[in-house]
């Protein structure tokens, strides 16, 4: 039944408490009014008059509700003769519809999404939590110990006396400056062997990863995956509609010979021969020159993903797998956000020279560049040392903080978590005793405030160890001690 514009209006209750200010509330309820059918198409509505009025709000209330609606099409004036629902709607938008509250697979039109819409789906990026991190969180810098006032300093600077060039649109591949910051960096602390001009900006590892699924790798090319590795890659590769070979891992890193076994003609191989993740170990020399010779052979190539690798704390950084290359078969990716912060949203790719023009121009229609004045900073950041030296605070820091971590689960978890050091990253692995569910061993520490991803939800496959993902960087020595204290009071339940 079709309501007349006065039981319309009859039915709006406008709340001065409400969080949307008042003429939102009448834009909205005039609006659903009309779309449910409720005003007819052609009614005539009260004067913005008589309707502040009616409603006990003032006149320009009213106005703006109307503005908008007007502005919308769904009103049109009529000089000397009112406001008017239009009648040009079509039929479809006026007829009163019961919206589900899950939305449903299948468009209006009777289509699903695509194909690499439902693989995105079915392989979420899971450790994209949100908040502030808390005990154990993977992942997740000493947000406490970041220099803060110092990074306002640079990023205040740019923005007192902004350059033209930074005000409009920026350069694809990234801004100058940074990346050639970058490039003199990473020669230094990694062994990359490159120039500025093979350096592209990117939004974090996870569009590097994005990226040379799109420029590399075609619908049905295999990928060599570590198992276990890294869900954020695994989520690129298969929405690209890629092979996916589970290729183990062991002491020595990715076992070059079980993937060249399975899949020897592979496309790519993905790595992160420096601290792997999650297991922490290095690949060693004889894996790395394997890797590269099956590479060159094969004609494929390498990614290498070198995402905590500056975080050892015995002796010097390992150089990166890039600086072997002399195939100019490895791009090479790194991010700011373990060194910097996850917010800051930015990370580069080291391409072989013939590779730049490609990544650029899918960086370009992904999202044009990143954000000029963040790039800017952060050039300036790296450039007077302060990156080093925050670099180097924080290795001391962790080392601490997963000493802190270690000593705290052999008194605490004596029999339930087998926690061994590791010489580099921000995270170690804890081993369960054999019977023991790790993804219920997650659930039950969840359960008592405490994130401890399960080793096994990393494997493409069946696990062969049970086991507990535990990122201590982000974690205080006093929080760090009671998280562990809930850990076992969570373990000791499934006893």
């Amino acid at each position: 039944m079709v309501a007349s514009a006065g039981t319309a209006l009859a039915a709006v209750a406008l709340s001065p408490d409400a969080n949307a200010p008042l003429h939102r509330q009448l834009y909205d309820a005039l609006r659903g009014a009309v779309l449910s059918g409720h005003l007819a198409p052609g009614a005539r509505l009260a004067s913005t008059r008589a309707m502040a009025v009616e409603l006990g709000v003032s006149r320009n209330t009213v106005m703006a509700a109307f503005d908008q609606l007007l502005a919308e099409g769904y009103l049109e004036g009529r000089i000397g003769a009112g406001t008017y629902v239009t009648r040009t709607l079509p039929d479809d938008a006026l007829r009163a519809r019961r919206m589900p509250t899950v939305p449903p697979t299948k468009s209006l039109r009777g289509r699903g999404v695509s194909r690499r819409g439902a693989a995105l789906m079915a392989n979420p990026v899971t450790q994209s939590r949100t908040g502030p991190p808390r005990a154990f969180r993977p992942g997740m810098p000493a947000f406490d110990a970041f220099p803060t006032e110092e990074w306002a300093r640079y990023v205040s600077r740019r923005w007192r006396a902004p350059s033209p060039d930074l005000l409009g649109y920026g350069d694809a591949a990234g801004y100058g400056p940074l990346r050639e910051a970058i490039a003199r960096h990473l020669a230094v602390a990694r062994g990359v062997r490159c120039d500025a001009g093979q350096v592209v900006i990117v939004a974090g590892s996870q569009q590097a990863l994005d990226l040379a699924a799109r420029v590399l790798l075609d619908p049905g090319d295999a990928v060599w995956m570590e198992d276990p590795g890294y869900q954020g890659a695994r989520a690129a590769f298969a929405a690209a509609g890629t092979q996916l070979v589970p290729v183990p891992v062991d002491r020595e890193g990715l076992d070059v010979s079980a993937g060249i076994a399975r899949k020897p003609d592979a496309a790519m191989a993905y790595v992160s021969p420096s601290h792997q993740y999650p297991l922490g170990v290095t690949m060693s020399l004889s894996r790395r020159l394997g890797l590269l010779e099956w590479a060159r052979t094969a004609e494929a190539w390498v990614l290498e993903d070198d995402y905590d690798s500056e975080y050892r704390y015995a002796g010097r950084p390992l150089a990166a797998l890039q600086g072997l290359d002399s195939d100019g078969r490895v791009i090479y990716l790194g991010t700011f956000s373990k060194v910097m912060l996850p917010s800051l949203r930015l990370g580069y790719l080291v391409l072989p020279p013939d590779l730049v023009d490609a990544f650029v121009a899918a960086r370009a229609v992904a999202d044009r560049h990143s954000p000029s004045f963040e790039q800017a900073a952060l050039a300036d950041f790296i450039e007077d040392g302060q990156l080093e030296r925050h670099i180097r605070r924080m290795r001391m820091l962790y080392a601490e903080r997963q000493a802190v971590l270690i000593d705290a689960v052999k008194r605490e978890l004596a029999g339930m978590l087998d926690l061994v050091a590791s010489p580099a990253g921000m995270h170690v692995v804890g081993w369960l005793p054999a019977g023991v569910d790790d993804r219920e061993a997650s659930a039950r520490a969840a359960e008592h405030g405490v994130e401890a991803p399960a080793i096994s939800q990393y494997y493409a496959g069946a696990p062969g160890r049970a086991g507990l993902v535990l990122g201590y960087a982000a974690v205080p020595a006093k929080e760090s001690r009671a998280a562990v204290r809930r850990l076992a009071a969570a373990l000791g339940d499934m006893r």
